[in-house]
């Protein structure tokens, strides 16, 4: 099958989450993706959530499709090595700290004079520029900066943290989509681009503050602070997580107007459903608790199966909330190759069979096929360095 991305080649400089995530995405749909890594230790990511072996699934995961290749940047050899290597990409991707690249003498006017065609992707904690550009800060900070942690949580506890790190995964989407951008304005435009327009500069606050839906303007037209609410949202009602009676929650979003006096029959409440101050949003978000109360008691009298039956068969928009063991028996997602199988060393004595998330968007009902899992620290140093630089082995 051919790939969107079939012919583009990326450079990868970066290390923990944001940039590596992104140049998974353009691997996924077949960039080639050269991935520099330190020696000794390479992307501190292997090591995170590591059980077992010398690899996490962590770094597996995020570095799947890519090539590992081993180059000291503290020395005048790997840093030329990475100048020769720019000179024949398309895309240098980084996450270092702003001015790193410059410390290093791998400065974008320097990447460029070699390949002035070159796209280069830069992603920190708060963009190349402004009073805080210098800062360091991991996605923990940006979303703390961003809005998003205020928002998370119950209102009577100190926000907490989503159990993924999604300032950098949400960054890394938008580097990807600047990438591809970048690459189609190179395609199309009738003369060759500056380096400014090749160059994308993603923060990681402000990738956050991008998701915040009507945060700012609600605050700057009404004088509205949002605050936490939760499982519920803002402004939106009946809509949040409910216990049944076998210790199962679920989740049920009957918020919308078409749906809510259905929603209510399928409750036994009729007398909600035909309350007319519960027609709009507005006011059945002031009477919420009322109504939580009410669907409370419906599920608290019924097991998860039985309560989403009865749901679903009335066409209220509900779902279970799965753990790891849900996803990877559901037949929805193993019908698109949603979960895709590879023997990886784990540190046994043989490989184990494990299971990896498909590649998203699909192309042609399935998920495109995952080409290999991320590979061990400089696998294909070699084999890039001789083949693409000429370099021999010695």
């Amino acid at each position: 099958m051919s790939l969107p991305l079939d012919g583009v080649r990326v450079l990868e400089l970066g290390n923990y989450i944001a940039a590596p995530t992104a140049a998974r995405m353009l691997a996924d749909f077949g960039a080639e993706v050269i991935k520099v890594e330190r020696p000794g230790t390479g992307d501190e990511l292997r090591n995170w959530r590591l059980y077992s072996g010398t690899t996490s699934m962590l770094y597996r995961t995020i570095n799947r499709n890519k090539k590992s290749i081993v180059l000291d940047l503290r020395t005048e050899q790997g840093r030329q090595d990475v100048i020769d290597l720019a000179a024949k990409s398309d895309i240098v991707l980084e996450n270092f700290r702003p001015g790193t690249l410059e410390k290093w003498g791998l400065s974008p006017e320097t990447l460029s004079a070699k390949n002035p065609d070159l796209i280069i992707t830069r992603i920190s904690a708060f963009g190349q520029t402004g009073p805080m550009s210098e800062r360091p800060g991991f996605a923990a900070v940006a979303e703390s900066y961003g809005g998003f942690r205020n928002l998370v949580g119950d209102p009577d506890r100190p926000p907490v943290r989503v159990g993924v790190s999604i300032g950098d995964s949400i960054a890394g989407l938008y580097a990807a989509f600047g990438c591809v951008m970048a690459l189609f304005q190179r395609q199309t435009a009738k003369a060759g681009l500056s380096l400014e327009q090749r160059s994308i500069d993603v923060a990681l606050n402000e990738s956050i503050l991008s998701m915040m839906e009507s945060l700012i303007p609600d605050y700057l037209a009404y004088g509205v602070e949002r605050e936490r609410t939760g499982g519920r949202m803002e402004g939106i009602a009946p809509s949040n997580a409910y216990m049944c009676n076998d210790g199962h929650s679920v989740v049920i979003a009957g918020n919308g107007d078409a749906i809510f006096q259905r929603y209510m029959d399928t409750i036994e409440r009729p007398d909600l459903g035909a309350d007319p101050e519960l027609a709009t949003n507005a006011g059945r978000w002031k009477r919420r608790d009322e109504l939580d109360a009410a669907i409370s008691a419906w599920t608290g009298m019924r097991s998860r199966e039985q309560a989403l039956k009865i749901l679903d068969d009335a066409g209220v928009p509900s779902g279970p909330i799965y753990t790891a063991a849900d996803v990877v028996a559901d037949e929805q997602y193993a019908s698109r190759d949603m979960i895709q199988h590879f023997p990886v060393d784990t540190g046994g004595d043989e490989p184990a069979d494990v299971g990896f998330v498909g590649i998203v968007p699909v192309i042609g009902g399935k998920s495109i096929p995952i080409r290999s899992v991320g590979p061990d620290l400089g696998e294909h140093t070699a084999e890039v360095l001789r083949d693409l630089l000429g370099r021999e082995d010695a």
